[in-house]
């Protein structure tokens, strides 16, 4: 019975076989089998990366193609659609997309600072109010009767570019003078040059090579370098020679006055600058020469004095902001016959909220006039306004604006808020006397000055709330060498000449990578090496401390763990050239992301007047 069965599943399986061979729909669907090495082959053909094979294939399917597999799958992750491109190839093709994408990002960046910056510079043209409304423009440089000599006229553009490149002298301007290398080729006369060996001034340093020549032929300059290189001398000495020469031609007479302006943002570097126009003045009346009246014009003094000064008509004022604006207003005296204008520490100056001061000092001039701005720290934001009241301006810069000075050695500490007074006294040790020491806050300042009474150590204090008697006492018994220690708000930081200091200490760190500039360039002044010592903690600024991290490496400076650490925004490996930002001159960020201009908005968006923002010890300016 098994085996009858058996029969009839065989003849049932047999006649299922012939019905499906009869079945037309089957051959319909059928898939002839393609090996493999034949798929592979088809494949490559199919994406044109290799030459379709000579070799007898069988016809290919023209409606079906086969489904892939998953050995298909793994002879695709092997061969590839770049299988034909060595590994080497295919790196560099990676490597020249990821730098298209680079370039793209980096150009991106930049097209936006250029953006910014120049929305900045459109919002603060440095020009007078009245030159503005009626249109004023001037388009030739004021003459005057100094030329160089003729041989250094006569000397190719190759060697004026040589003698530049050698002292690292950079000049922007059509048609800037040459440098010249000696005070006797600048033609000074002989009373001046033996005033300048008294006071130890052998030769021009490289921005008096350059800026001397440009400010005596009456060009309007931009003057940048670094703290201690001598840029006082390159606008004080032509100041005074062109008004010894306008004393020869015709005397000043009661009331008339003053030929030059020198406005500057402190009272103690006013009076430096007056102390120094008063020496070639008494050197030049001691040769034979007339008397060039000069007058100090800052507040805590008495009006009346200057007052009488300026009555018996003067050739030059030095002023500070302040007490320039309420002697104009009051028409003590008028710019009618001034042509020359200098703004010394001109950035300092703007930046501590004096911007519209200055403005109207601009609308007080009734003629054209010479206008000087010099610093040691002056970004591309003030120095694009500044172009636009300046007639074709010589740009004359002497290293980086804003590099700390190379003779001076750098030091950062990590120092706890609370420790601070007492490490002064270890650190006090570091070098030999005389001493600065920096505090942000007048509080701070009496508190270290008591601190070291105390403590038996011969020192002074000076800040915005003393008044101007104690002030100048303090100062110049420290000058004289009477006190060993010195202990200021900023006051002391812009432009102060101390030749001896040996040591500067920053009690803090400044809200300002360019007051950094400013207080360490109290030292290392005309060549000599100095020291400067920073305490930092945690609550300082990120972004102040990355700028000091960038100035030190710089300036090849040892870098403390803590500082070499910290990444931001400007450590994003784009080499975007210029480095740092066109803002504010900090190097450890840039223009998108400048905290002070961000600051400077919301303080212009809220109305905020410049006595709200002006630093401690900056008030009385």
């Amino acid at each position: 019975m098994a085996e009858s069965s058996g029969k009839r599943l065989a003849t049932r399986y047999r006649r299922d076989d012939l019905e499906d061979k009869d079945d037309p729909s089957d051959d319909d669907t059928y898939q002839p089998y393609v090996p493999v090495r034949l798929r592979k082959l088809q494949r490559l053909e199919k994406f044109g990366h290799r030459q379709p094979s000579q070799e007898p294939t069988e016809p290919k399917p023209e409606q079906h193609e086969a489904t892939p597999t998953a050995e298909d799958a793994e002879a695709d992750s092997r061969v590839g659609p770049k299988a034909n491109l060595s590994l080497l190839d295919q790196h560099a093709e990676l490597k020249k997309k990821a730098e298209r994408a680079f370039e793209d990002e980096r150009e991106k960046l930049l097209r936006e600072e250029d953006i910014l910056l120049q929305s900045v510079a459109a919002k603060n043209a440095l020009m007078g109010v009245a030159e503005l409304a009626k249109g004023v423009s001037y388009e030739k440089p004021i003459k005057t009767g100094w030329k160089p000599p003729a041989y250094i006229l006569n000397f190719p553009p190759e060697k004026i570019e040589r003698i530049r490149l050698k002292y690292k002298i950079f000049v922007e301007g059509e048609e800037s003078p040459p440098p010249i290398k000696t005070f006797e080729e600048m033609k000074f006369p002989p009373v001046i040059l033996n005033a300048l060996k008294k006071k130890g001034i052998i030769k021009p340093t490289p921005i008096q090579m350059q800026g001397l020549p440009a400010v005596l032929s009456g060009r309007d300059m931009i003057g940048i370098a670094f703290t201690g290189s001598g840029k006082t001398l390159v606008f004080t000495l032509p100041v005074v020679m062109f008004s010894l020469e306008q004393e020869k031609i015709l005397p000043f007479d009661k009331f008339e006055g003053p030929y030059g302006l020198i406005v500057c943002p402190s009272r103690e570097l006013a009076k430096q600058t007056q102390d120094l126009i008063e020496y070639f003045a008494e050197k030049l009346e001691e040769g034979g020469f007339p008397r060039i009246r000069s007058c100090l014009c800052i507040g805590g003094t008495s009006v009346q004095s200057q007052i009488s000064i300026i009555n018996h008509g003067v050739h030059i004022i030095v002023a500070t902001p302040g007490r320039l604006m309420d002697m104009l207003n009051k028409k003590i005296f008028n710019l009618e016959v001034c042509r020359y204008l200098c703004l010394d520490e001109a950035d300092r100056m703007i930046d501590m909220g004096f911007e519209e001061d200055v403005r109207t000092i601009f609308s007080f001039f009734k003629a054209q006039r010479q206008t000087l701005l010099f610093s040691a720290t002056m970004p591309k934001k003030i120095q694009n306004f500044a172009r636009s009241a300046l007639v074709k301006p010589v740009t004359v810069n002497v290293g980086r604006a804003g590099a700390a000075s190379l003779d001076v050695t750098q030091d950062v500490e990590w120092v706890k808020p609370e420790a601070r007074i007492v490490h002064l006294l270890e650190t006090l040790q570091k070098t030999s006397p005389p001493v600065l020491i920096f505090a942000e806050k007048k509080q701070d300042v009496d508190s270290i000055h008591e601190y070291l009474l105390l403590k038996g150590i011969e020192a002074v204090a000076i800040h915005g709330g003393k008044d101007q008697e104690e002030r100048s006492k303090s100062v110049e018994a420290f000058r004289q060498g009477k006190k060993d220690v010195l202990v200021a708000t900023d006051v002391a930081s812009k432009g102060l000449d101390f030749a001896e200091i040996q040591h500067v200490i920053n009690y803090d760190m400044p809200g300002d990578i360019e007051d950094y500039v400013h207080r360490i360039g109290r030292t290392g002044r005309q060549g000599r090496r100095g020291m400067a010592t920073t305490y930092t903690y945690k609550a300082v600024d990120q972004s102040v401390l990355l700028d000091l991290k960038h100035l030190l490496i710089e300036a090849k400076q040892a870098v403390p763990e803590f500082l070499a650490a910290m990444q931001g925004p400007n450590d994003n490996g784009l080499g975007l050239g210029d480095k740092g930002c066109a803002f504010c001159g900090g190097l450890g960020h840039r223009i998108t992301a400048c905290p002070k201009l961000l600051a400077a908005q919301t303080k212009e968006t809220a109305g905020i007047g410049k006595k709200d923002y002006i630093p401690s010890g900056a008030a009385d300016y």
